[in-house]
């Protein structure tokens, strides 16, 4: 049996929704000639696969098994290709990269700037993400890679940690504490607190810290960002528990807003680096993720202090 992959790739196509004239279109062919190939792969196979409803076509229920074959065959053809073009042309092509917002400042652009010291023809696509523990890993598939501190348990995607990124209280500049260096948390737990949405994975782990402390947070205002967090720290309406401010961030200079080192266990967040455990990386991407982990490895990514 002797399969055009053309006429696999239209099958699939029109079976995820695509009408022929939508197929003929992106695949600059007639027509007609998409349809005689759907109907020659049918003859091969012996049975119908597409089913006309109304004016689209919708998989008959041999269609939908051979379906997850082909999608099957054409994901291992799609990864050959990309093996192939990896040893031809290593240096080419776009990362997709996710993160989230907080590590847009420092981590990923250091990483991305070393990266394309050694391979100046790679391009990226970047996309920010929030650390909601239960949205989509990768951008709902989007990306090739995520850098980012939510860790759900995911067997479809591969994580590796980077750094570690100590956390740190964040105090209105004249609260009554703000001379002291640090603190157990025990010591504001009569305080009102300002914090991410509790989808967030750094609002996993301020309660969880809390708890350990002895306490429930009183979390008066939510937000989407830490730069709201900040806010409404500096508007005197609460503390906050984030990310220790980096050197020379605008965080780090004098301001309405005091950080103070969290004296309790654990007061660090995980950075991590996830790709697909499914599917092969993209040439580009490859040698991005081999990068980041060799960078962590050898210690060039920081465990912040």
């Amino acid at each position: 049996m002797d399969m055009d992959t053309n006429a696999l790739h239209w099958f699939q196509q029109v079976a995820e929704g695509s009408t022929v004239t939508e197929v003929s279109e992106l695949g600059t062919v007639t027509q007609p000639g998409v349809s005689r190939a759907l109907r020659r792969l049918e003859a091969e196979l012996g049975t119908p696969l597409l089913r006309r409803s109304g004016r689209t076509l919708r998989t008959t229920h041999a269609g939908a098994v051979f379906k997850q074959y082909v999608d099957a065959m054409l994901h291992q053809l799609d990864d050959g290709i990309a093996a192939v073009g990896q040893l031809i042309q290593p240096d080419t092509g776009t990362v997709a990269l996710a993160f989230q917002q907080s590590l847009g400042t420092w981590l990923v652009p250091d990483l991305v700037r070393t990266f394309r010291a050694a391979h100046p023809g790679v391009r990226f696509q970047l996309t920010q993400v929030r650390d909601e523990l239960h949205s989509a890993a990768l951008d709902g598939g989007q990306a090739d890679l995520e850098i980012g501190t939510r860790r759900p348990r995911d067997l479809a995607v591969h994580t590796r940690r980077v750094a570690l990124e100590p956390l740190h209280l964040a105090l209105p500049r004249d609260h009554r504490l703000a001379g002291q260096p640090g603190f157990h948390l025990a010591e504001v737990a009569g305080e009102d607190f300002v914090s991410l949405r509790p989808a967030s994975a750094l609002r996993r782990l301020t309660d969880d810290l809390c708890e350990q402390a002895g306490f429930r947070p009183a979390v008066v205002f939510e937000g989407d960002d830490l730069s709201t967090v900040r806010g409404f720290v500096a508007a005197g309406l609460g503390v906050a528990i984030v990310p220790a401010p980096r050197a020379g961030s605008p965080e780090s200079g004098a301001g309405p807003v005091l950080y103070r080192e969290i004296l309790d266990s654990g007061a660090v967040r995980e950075i991590c680096l996830r790709w697909s455990a499914e599917r092969r990386l993209p040439p580009a991407a490859e040698l991005f993720r081999q990068h980041v982990v060799t960078m962590a490895t050898a210690g060039h990514v920081p465990v912040l202090s």
